[in-house]
Protein backbone atom coordinates (compact mmCIF):
# COMPACT_ATOMS: atom_id res chain seq x y z
CA UNK A 1 0.00 0.00 0.00
CA UNK A 2 2.84 2.41 0.86
CA UNK A 3 4.59 1.70 -2.46
CA UNK A 4 1.34 2.33 -4.37
CA UNK A 5 0.79 5.63 -2.55
CA UNK A 6 4.31 6.84 -3.37
CA UNK A 7 3.87 5.77 -6.98
CA UNK A 8 0.70 7.85 -7.22
CA UNK A 9 2.46 10.92 -5.75
CA UNK A 10 5.40 10.58 -8.16
CA UNK A 11 3.05 10.19 -11.12
CA UNK A 12 1.25 13.38 -10.09
CA UNK A 13 4.48 15.31 -9.76
CA UNK A 14 5.65 14.08 -13.18
CA UNK A 15 2.35 15.10 -14.77
CA UNK A 16 2.58 18.63 -13.33
CA UNK A 17 6.18 18.94 -14.56
CA UNK A 18 5.23 17.88 -18.08
CA UNK A 19 2.34 20.33 -18.22
CA UNK A 20 4.68 23.13 -17.13
CA UNK A 21 7.26 22.23 -19.80
CA UNK A 22 4.58 22.04 -22.46
CA UNK A 23 3.39 25.57 -21.63
CA UNK A 24 6.92 26.98 -21.91
CA UNK A 25 7.65 25.24 -25.20
CA UNK A 26 4.48 26.69 -26.70
CA UNK A 27 5.84 30.16 -26.08
CA UNK A 28 3.22 30.96 -23.50
CA UNK A 29 4.05 32.38 -20.09
CA UNK A 30 2.73 29.88 -17.61
CA UNK A 31 0.23 28.64 -20.22
CA UNK A 32 -1.77 31.88 -19.97
CA UNK A 33 -2.00 32.60 -23.68
CA UNK A 34 -0.35 35.42 -25.60
CA UNK A 35 2.07 37.22 -23.30
CA UNK A 36 4.23 40.33 -23.42
CA UNK A 37 7.25 41.34 -21.36
CA UNK A 38 8.94 44.71 -21.13
CA UNK A 39 12.36 45.54 -19.73
CA UNK A 40 13.01 49.21 -18.99
CA UNK A 41 16.33 50.94 -19.19
CA UNK A 42 17.65 52.56 -16.01
CA UNK A 43 15.06 55.35 -16.28
CA UNK A 44 12.37 53.04 -14.89
CA UNK A 45 8.66 52.68 -15.62
CA UNK A 46 7.66 56.10 -14.33
CA UNK A 47 10.23 58.18 -16.20
CA UNK A 48 7.53 60.47 -17.66
CA UNK A 49 9.20 59.65 -20.97
CA UNK A 50 9.64 56.76 -23.43
CA UNK A 51 9.61 53.89 -20.90
CA UNK A 52 6.27 55.09 -19.57
CA UNK A 53 4.94 55.62 -23.08
CA UNK A 54 5.97 52.11 -24.14
CA UNK A 55 4.30 50.61 -21.08
CA UNK A 56 1.12 52.51 -21.96
CA UNK A 57 1.08 50.74 -25.33
CA UNK A 58 1.60 47.38 -23.65
CA UNK A 59 -1.23 48.10 -21.18
CA UNK A 60 -3.41 48.89 -24.19
CA UNK A 61 -2.59 45.44 -25.59
CA UNK A 62 -3.82 43.92 -22.34
CA UNK A 63 -7.16 45.75 -22.64
CA UNK A 64 -7.73 45.31 -26.37
CA UNK A 65 -5.91 42.05 -27.15
CA UNK A 66 -6.22 40.25 -23.79
CA UNK A 67 -2.46 39.83 -23.44
CA UNK A 68 -0.73 38.80 -20.25
CA UNK A 69 1.76 41.58 -19.44
CA UNK A 70 4.67 42.06 -17.08
CA UNK A 71 7.51 44.58 -16.70
CA UNK A 72 10.96 44.46 -15.14
CA UNK A 73 12.85 47.64 -14.23
CA UNK A 74 16.60 47.69 -14.79
CA UNK A 75 18.56 49.43 -12.06
CA UNK A 76 21.82 49.30 -14.03
CA UNK A 77 22.95 48.39 -17.53
CA UNK A 78 24.15 44.99 -16.32
CA UNK A 79 20.52 44.05 -15.59
CA UNK A 80 19.47 44.08 -19.26
CA UNK A 81 20.59 40.56 -20.20
CA UNK A 82 19.29 38.84 -17.02
CA UNK A 83 15.92 40.62 -17.25
CA UNK A 84 15.47 39.78 -20.95
CA UNK A 85 16.55 36.20 -20.25
CA UNK A 86 13.99 35.83 -17.46
CA UNK A 87 11.12 36.69 -19.78
CA UNK A 88 12.55 34.52 -22.56
CA UNK A 89 12.67 31.53 -20.21
CA UNK A 90 9.05 32.23 -19.25
CA UNK A 91 8.29 31.81 -22.95
CA UNK A 92 6.69 35.22 -23.43
CA UNK A 93 5.67 35.72 -27.04
CA UNK A 94 7.44 39.06 -27.27
CA UNK A 95 9.79 40.83 -24.89
CA UNK A 96 10.66 44.49 -25.37
CA UNK A 97 13.92 46.23 -24.54
CA UNK A 98 13.18 49.96 -24.31
CA UNK A 99 15.97 52.21 -25.52
CA UNK A 100 19.08 52.13 -27.68
CA UNK A 101 21.14 50.92 -24.71
CA UNK A 102 19.70 47.44 -25.39
CA UNK A 103 21.54 47.22 -28.72
CA UNK A 104 23.97 44.61 -27.38
CA UNK A 105 21.70 42.75 -24.97
CA UNK A 106 18.83 42.13 -27.41
CA UNK A 107 20.90 40.30 -30.10
CA UNK A 108 22.71 38.30 -27.42
CA UNK A 109 19.53 36.99 -25.80
CA UNK A 110 17.59 36.69 -29.07
CA UNK A 111 20.23 34.36 -30.49
CA UNK A 112 19.92 32.13 -27.42
CA UNK A 113 16.10 31.99 -27.55
CA UNK A 114 15.21 31.80 -31.21
CA UNK A 115 11.69 30.48 -30.60
CA UNK A 116 10.49 33.71 -28.96
CA UNK A 117 10.27 37.24 -30.36
CA UNK A 118 11.95 40.42 -29.14
CA UNK A 119 11.43 44.10 -29.83
CA UNK A 120 13.80 47.01 -29.38
CA UNK A 121 12.89 50.68 -29.40
CA UNK A 122 15.23 53.40 -30.71
CA UNK A 123 17.87 51.25 -32.40
CA UNK A 124 18.09 49.27 -35.65
CA UNK A 125 21.07 47.19 -34.46
CA UNK A 126 23.20 48.52 -37.28
CA UNK A 127 20.92 46.81 -39.77
CA UNK A 128 21.87 43.33 -38.46
CA UNK A 129 18.46 42.47 -37.04
CA UNK A 130 17.96 38.81 -36.01
CA UNK A 131 14.94 37.04 -37.54
CA UNK A 132 13.18 36.96 -34.18
CA UNK A 133 13.63 40.69 -33.49
CA UNK A 134 11.67 43.76 -34.60
CA UNK A 135 13.45 47.11 -34.38
CA UNK A 136 11.27 50.20 -33.90
CA UNK A 137 12.80 53.58 -34.68
CA UNK A 138 11.49 57.11 -35.11
CA UNK A 139 12.33 60.22 -37.09
CA UNK A 140 12.90 62.24 -33.93
CA UNK A 141 14.46 65.01 -35.97
CA UNK A 142 11.12 65.73 -37.66
CA UNK A 143 9.18 66.24 -34.44
CA UNK A 144 12.09 68.17 -32.95
CA UNK A 145 12.08 70.47 -35.99
CA UNK A 146 8.48 71.44 -35.24
CA UNK A 147 9.09 72.30 -31.58
CA UNK A 148 12.26 74.11 -32.66
CA UNK A 149 10.14 76.28 -34.94
CA UNK A 150 7.79 76.96 -32.04
CA UNK A 151 10.75 77.99 -29.88
CA UNK A 152 12.20 80.18 -32.61
CA UNK A 153 8.89 81.97 -33.12
CA UNK A 154 8.22 82.40 -29.40
CA UNK A 155 11.58 83.39 -27.87
CA UNK A 156 11.86 86.98 -26.65
CA UNK A 157 15.60 86.88 -25.97
CA UNK A 158 16.70 85.10 -29.15
CA UNK A 159 18.43 82.55 -26.92
CA UNK A 160 17.05 79.02 -26.59
CA UNK A 161 18.56 75.85 -25.16
CA UNK A 162 18.76 72.10 -25.68
CA UNK A 163 19.58 69.60 -22.93
CA UNK A 164 20.51 66.09 -24.07
CA UNK A 165 20.93 62.92 -22.02
CA UNK A 166 23.75 60.64 -23.14
CA UNK A 167 25.77 61.81 -26.13
CA UNK A 168 24.72 59.43 -28.91
CA UNK A 169 23.58 59.46 -32.55
CA UNK A 170 19.98 59.11 -31.35
CA UNK A 171 19.99 62.18 -29.09
CA UNK A 172 21.94 64.12 -31.71
CA UNK A 173 18.92 63.64 -34.00
CA UNK A 174 16.77 65.52 -31.47
CA UNK A 175 19.39 68.26 -31.23
CA UNK A 176 19.77 68.57 -35.01
CA UNK A 177 16.05 68.78 -35.69
CA UNK A 178 15.56 71.36 -32.96
CA UNK A 179 18.40 73.58 -34.22
CA UNK A 180 17.10 73.35 -37.80
CA UNK A 181 13.58 74.28 -36.71
CA UNK A 182 14.81 77.30 -34.75
CA UNK A 183 17.00 78.50 -37.62
CA UNK A 184 14.23 78.00 -40.19
CA UNK A 185 12.08 80.68 -38.56
CA UNK A 186 14.63 82.76 -36.67
CA UNK A 187 18.12 82.79 -38.19
CA UNK A 188 19.30 85.27 -35.55
CA UNK A 189 18.48 82.99 -32.63
CA UNK A 190 21.28 81.30 -30.68
CA UNK A 191 20.89 77.68 -29.60
CA UNK A 192 22.88 76.66 -26.52
CA UNK A 193 23.50 72.91 -26.12
CA UNK A 194 24.48 70.88 -23.05
CA UNK A 195 24.57 67.14 -22.30
CA UNK A 196 24.08 65.59 -18.88
CA UNK A 197 25.74 62.27 -19.89
CA UNK A 198 22.92 60.57 -18.01
CA UNK A 199 19.27 59.69 -18.42
CA UNK A 200 18.51 59.63 -14.70
CA UNK A 201 20.37 62.52 -13.01
CA UNK A 202 17.58 65.06 -12.41
CA UNK A 203 19.91 67.15 -10.22
CA UNK A 204 22.27 67.58 -13.17
CA UNK A 205 19.32 68.47 -15.38
CA UNK A 206 18.24 71.20 -12.99
CA UNK A 207 21.78 72.58 -12.76
CA UNK A 208 22.10 72.76 -16.56
CA UNK A 209 18.69 74.44 -16.87
CA UNK A 210 19.51 76.94 -14.14
CA UNK A 211 22.74 77.92 -15.89
CA UNK A 212 20.97 78.42 -19.22
CA UNK A 213 18.09 80.45 -17.78
CA UNK A 214 20.54 82.63 -15.83
CA UNK A 215 22.34 83.24 -19.13
CA UNK A 216 19.20 84.77 -20.71
CA UNK A 217 17.88 81.61 -22.39
CA UNK A 218 14.10 81.72 -22.15
CA UNK A 219 13.09 78.36 -23.72
CA UNK A 220 14.72 74.95 -23.18
CA UNK A 221 13.94 71.71 -25.01
CA UNK A 222 15.20 68.45 -23.55
CA UNK A 223 15.72 64.90 -24.80
CA UNK A 224 17.14 63.38 -21.66
CA UNK A 225 14.72 60.96 -20.01
CA UNK A 226 14.61 61.38 -16.23
CA UNK A 227 17.18 64.18 -16.40
CA UNK A 228 14.38 66.33 -17.80
CA UNK A 229 12.56 66.27 -14.48
CA UNK A 230 15.24 68.65 -13.24
CA UNK A 231 14.45 71.05 -16.07
CA UNK A 232 10.79 71.17 -15.05
CA UNK A 233 11.69 71.53 -11.37
CA UNK A 234 13.72 74.60 -12.29
CA UNK A 235 11.39 76.26 -14.77
CA UNK A 236 8.33 76.12 -12.53
CA UNK A 237 9.98 78.31 -9.87
CA UNK A 238 10.64 81.02 -12.47
CA UNK A 239 8.43 83.82 -13.72
CA UNK A 240 5.37 82.62 -15.63
CA UNK A 241 5.17 83.71 -19.24
CA UNK A 242 8.89 84.47 -19.36
CA UNK A 243 10.59 81.09 -18.96
CA UNK A 244 9.52 77.96 -20.78
CA UNK A 245 10.32 74.25 -21.05
CA UNK A 246 9.56 71.95 -23.98
CA UNK A 247 8.84 68.33 -23.12
CA UNK A 248 9.66 65.18 -25.05
CA UNK A 249 8.30 61.72 -25.88
CA UNK A 250 4.90 62.40 -24.26
CA UNK A 251 2.91 65.43 -23.13
CA UNK A 252 4.94 66.49 -20.09
CA UNK A 253 2.90 69.59 -19.25
CA UNK A 254 1.69 68.14 -15.96
CA UNK A 255 5.25 68.52 -14.63
CA UNK A 256 4.96 72.32 -14.94
CA UNK A 257 1.55 73.23 -16.44
CA UNK A 258 2.08 76.99 -16.67
CA UNK A 259 5.66 76.75 -17.89
CA UNK A 260 5.47 74.03 -20.57
CA UNK A 261 5.30 75.64 -23.99
CA UNK A 262 4.72 72.35 -25.85
CA UNK A 263 6.04 68.79 -26.02
CA UNK A 264 7.43 66.72 -28.89
CA UNK A 265 5.31 63.61 -28.93
CA UNK A 266 7.02 60.38 -29.89
CA UNK A 267 4.32 57.75 -30.14
CA UNK A 268 6.20 54.81 -28.70
CA UNK A 269 2.93 53.50 -27.29
CA UNK A 270 1.32 53.30 -30.73
CA UNK A 271 4.35 51.64 -32.33
CA UNK A 272 4.70 49.05 -29.58
CA UNK A 273 0.99 48.21 -29.67
CA UNK A 274 0.99 47.86 -33.47
CA UNK A 275 3.90 45.41 -33.39
CA UNK A 276 2.26 43.32 -30.65
CA UNK A 277 -1.00 43.23 -32.62
CA UNK A 278 0.77 42.16 -35.82
CA UNK A 279 2.62 39.39 -34.00
CA UNK A 280 -0.52 38.11 -32.31
CA UNK A 281 -2.33 38.04 -35.66
CA UNK A 282 0.58 36.20 -37.30
CA UNK A 283 1.29 39.07 -39.69
CA UNK A 284 4.65 40.24 -38.32
CA UNK A 285 7.82 39.57 -40.27
CA UNK A 286 10.86 39.33 -38.04
CA UNK A 287 14.26 40.78 -38.78
CA UNK A 288 12.86 44.14 -39.88
CA UNK A 289 13.07 47.79 -38.92
CA UNK A 290 9.87 49.80 -38.59
CA UNK A 291 10.43 53.56 -38.77
CA UNK A 292 7.83 56.13 -37.71
CA UNK A 293 7.97 59.80 -38.72
CA UNK A 294 5.48 62.60 -39.36
CA UNK A 295 4.09 60.81 -42.41
CA UNK A 296 3.45 57.62 -40.41
CA UNK A 297 1.98 59.53 -37.45
CA UNK A 298 4.89 58.51 -35.25
CA UNK A 299 5.87 62.00 -34.04
CA UNK A 300 3.95 65.24 -33.48
CA UNK A 301 3.70 68.23 -31.14
CA UNK A 302 1.25 69.39 -28.48
CA UNK A 303 -0.94 72.35 -29.42
CA UNK A 304 -0.94 73.88 -25.97
CA UNK A 305 -2.80 76.98 -24.81
CA UNK A 306 0.54 78.78 -24.57
CA UNK A 307 1.12 78.74 -28.36
CA UNK A 308 -0.56 81.38 -30.50
CA UNK A 309 -2.75 80.41 -33.44
CA UNK A 310 -0.34 82.11 -35.84
CA UNK A 311 2.53 79.99 -34.55
CA UNK A 312 0.49 76.79 -34.83
CA UNK A 313 -0.46 77.67 -38.41
CA UNK A 314 3.16 78.28 -39.39
CA UNK A 315 4.34 75.06 -37.77
CA UNK A 316 1.61 73.04 -39.47
CA UNK A 317 2.79 74.44 -42.82
CA UNK A 318 6.27 73.10 -42.07
CA UNK A 319 4.75 69.79 -41.03
CA UNK A 320 3.05 69.37 -44.41
CA UNK A 321 6.24 70.29 -46.26
CA UNK A 322 8.15 67.62 -44.35
CA UNK A 323 5.45 65.01 -45.01
CA UNK A 324 5.49 65.84 -48.73
CA UNK A 325 9.27 65.59 -48.85
CA UNK A 326 9.75 69.29 -49.65
CA UNK A 327 11.88 69.67 -46.52
CA UNK A 328 14.42 67.06 -45.47
CA UNK A 329 15.26 67.60 -41.81
CA UNK A 330 18.94 67.11 -40.89
CA UNK A 331 19.87 64.30 -38.52
CA UNK A 332 23.22 65.63 -37.26
CA UNK A 333 24.17 68.97 -35.68
CA UNK A 334 26.78 69.45 -38.43
CA UNK A 335 24.05 69.27 -41.10
CA UNK A 336 21.79 71.53 -39.03
CA UNK A 337 24.32 74.37 -38.97
CA UNK A 338 24.05 74.77 -42.74
CA UNK A 339 20.32 74.05 -42.95
CA UNK A 340 18.03 76.36 -44.89
CA UNK A 341 14.30 75.75 -45.21
CA UNK A 342 12.89 75.76 -48.74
Amino acid sequence: MVRKAWAAVLAGVLAVSLVGCSGQNAGQAGGKGFSVGMVTDTGGLNDESFNQSAWSGIERSQKELSTDIKALESKRDEDYVPNLTKFAREGRNITWGIGFKFNKAIPEVANQFQNVHFGIVDDNLGGNIPKNVTAVTFKEEEGSFLVGAIAGLTTKTNKVGFIGGMTSPLIKKFEAGFIAGVKAVNPNAEVQVAYAESFTDATKGRSLAQSMYNGNVDIIYHASGGVGKGLFDEVKVREQGKFWAIGVDMDQSKLAPEHTLTSMIKKVDVAVFDVIKELKEGKLKGGEQKEFGLKEGGVSFVKSKHISDDVVKKVEEFQQKIIKGEIKVPTTPEEAKNFKAN
